[in-house]
């Protein structure tokens, strides 16, 4: 009897052809990482906290805050809880696919939002497997479009490329809010959630929070050149990505300009104040620049 096929033989061209880019990436990043850390790929699946692991009996030094109450009323000594480094966490990734991810794209070597973030995803997929960790995926509008739970292994990361990468969403509206709770209720244990969105939305600052609480948080903002600086084309139509609202403005007009840039500048500086109030890793990618880099520090600051 032939032996069976390694999974990546089982795959349609056109996965294979992806799997081949995104492993490209993949490495990438891997020697990137070994070169400048010295120390393990896998370090951003890894937890950056402690959990339970035993009891022992109070020795003199051990802090009071230690003792395990519950245990030691049942009077055979008084006893403290023992911990350990998290080694291994879930990684559960969360991507916006509304309309506005759409936007970028055309210079050559730029991307739209939703590409960039599909890579993104998928690139943490593979290396996951390769790590033998579990990872899953929500992808959200203002309501949940897929969602694939946590799994380990090669297969389960095709599987979760093969239904990213053929997702048409449902619907063309933005609620991060809404996206949150659905993660909130999926979540049955402490998991490493990696949000990826433009952020472009208001009034899910409470979830974020709540979120941030209970969870190992990575914020990841996609950003398109002409969103940073929007270009003076003078008078032209303008689209809403989400609503289909056509309206004719002067983009060359100072009073545009200067509306434009001050509503950028406010809705980053809200984020970026969120996420420092919470302690959540922000991590900002324009969709025209290499993001490797930029998940290297990534690594690097999850490692410290």
């Amino acid at each position: 009897m032939p032996p069976a096929a390694p999974p990546s033989a089982q795959l349609p061209a056109s996965l294979t052809a992806l799997v081949r880019r995104l492993r490209h990436l993949e490495i990438r990043m891997r020697q990137a990482v070994e070169a400048q850390l010295q120390g393990n790929f896998g370090s951003v699946f890894r937890g950056n906290g402690l959990e339970f692991d035993d009891v022992r009996l109070y020795q003199y030094g051990d802090e009071v805050r230690a003792i395990d109450w519950a245990v030691s009323s049942k009077g055979h000594g008084t006893f403290v809880k023992t911990y350990k480094e998290e080694r291994e966490q879930q990684v559960l990734v969360a991507l916006d696919v509304s309309a506005s991810q759409r936007v970028g794209g055309g210079p050559a070597g730029s991307q739209c939002k939703l590409d960039l973030g599909r890579d993104l995803a998928g690139v943490l997929a593979l290396a996951a497997a390769r790590q033998d960790s579990a990872l899953g995926m929500l992808a959200f509008s203002d309501q949940k479009e897929l969602y694939l739970p946590p799994a380990k292994g090669l297969r389960a990361a095709y599987a979760l490329l093969q239904r990213l990468y053929g997702l048409r969403p449902a619907s063309e509206h933005t609620s991060l809010s809404a996206g949150i709770r659905q993660l909130l209720g999926l979540l049955r244990r402490r998991s490493l959630v990696i949000l990826i969105s433009d952020f472009i939305d208001e009034n899910y600052e409470r979830e974020l929070s709540m979120l941030a609480r209970q969870h190992d948080l990575v914020v990841v903002q996609l950003v398109a050149p002409q969103e940073a600086a929007f270009p003076a084309l003078g008078i032209v139509p303008l689209r809403d990505a989400e609503t289909g609202l056509l309206r004719w403005v002067d983009t060359s007009a100072p009073a545009f300009q200067n509306q434009y840039r001050a509503q950028t500048d406010a809705r980053q500086l809200a984020l970026r104040t969120l996420c420092r109030r919470q302690r959540v890793s922000l991590l900002l990618l324009r969709t025209d620049e290499d993001f490797v880099p930029q998940l290297v520090g990534l690594f690097r600051q999850r490692r410290g």
